[in-house]
Formats: structure tokens, sequence, C-alpha cells
């Protein structure tokens, strides 16, 4: 052993799913308001510039919530079953994102004259909104 040199502990098991956050976070933030924003340019909701400031502002947020639930999941689930917390991670983002778009993309509240029902035409029917 040198000198001064210590041992490398291993990763601490809070942020074993920090990479898998940061990847799978990031794409359900992007994936999720460009979805958002163009149901809402389809549907004619709001407008354009306004529209652009508040999904500018949800990308981080929604990053951040899909990046926490990744760490937790492997953090707790993963580290016994690593294959069972990717497979929640994975249905539990695509959830999340699903729910974004229908909750925020297709608002029940606001008359949309060119969409019925707030359901942007390229909305699969196979898929609830």
């Amino acid at each position: 052993m040198t000198v001064g040199a210590e041992p490398s502990s291993p990763p601490s098991r809070w942020f074993r799913g920090t990479g898998f956050g940061v990847l799978f976070g990031g794409l359900t933030a992007v994936v999720s308001t460009a979805a958002i924003g163009n149901a809402w340019a389809v549907c004619d909701i709001g407008n354009g510039v306004t529209n652009g400031m508040a999904l500018l502002f949800l990308v981080p947020l929604i990053w951040i919530a899909a990046a926490v639930s990744w760490v937790i999941l492997h953090s707790t689930i993963g580290r016994r079953h690593r294959r069972t917390a990717l497979t929640a991670g994975l249905i539990f983002t695509l959830w999340f994102t699903w729910f974004l778009v229908t909750w925020l993309g297709m608002p029940d509240s606001y008359p949309a004259p060119l969409c019925a029902g707030n359901v942007p035409p390229w909305w699969p029917s196979f898929i609830p909104a």
C-alpha cells in the first residue's frame, strides 16, 4: 500500500440509481414537454411564447421528480433485485410521462376549438386520455 493512499469506499447505497435517474429523468422531461407543447400547439391552447416559458420552467421540475424516483427505486429494491428495480423504474417512467401529457397537455377546463375533447388528433386511440 502506498503512503497517503486511502482505500476507495463503495458508493453510497442512496445514490446507486443516479445514472439511471439522470438518463431516464432527462428523457422523461424532454418527451413529456415535447408532447405537451405539441398538444397545446395543435389544439390552439394558449400562445407560443407563454407556453414555451411554462414548458422551460417545467423541464427541470419533471427531470428532478423522475430522477429522484429512480434513485429511490435503486436504493431500496435495487439492492437485492436489480432487474425488478429496472422494470419498476421503466413502468413508472412510462406512467409518469402519460400522466403529465394527459394532465397538463389536455386540460379539460380549456375550450379547445380544434380538438374534440381536448385530445389532439395524433394521440393514439388505444391509450386513454
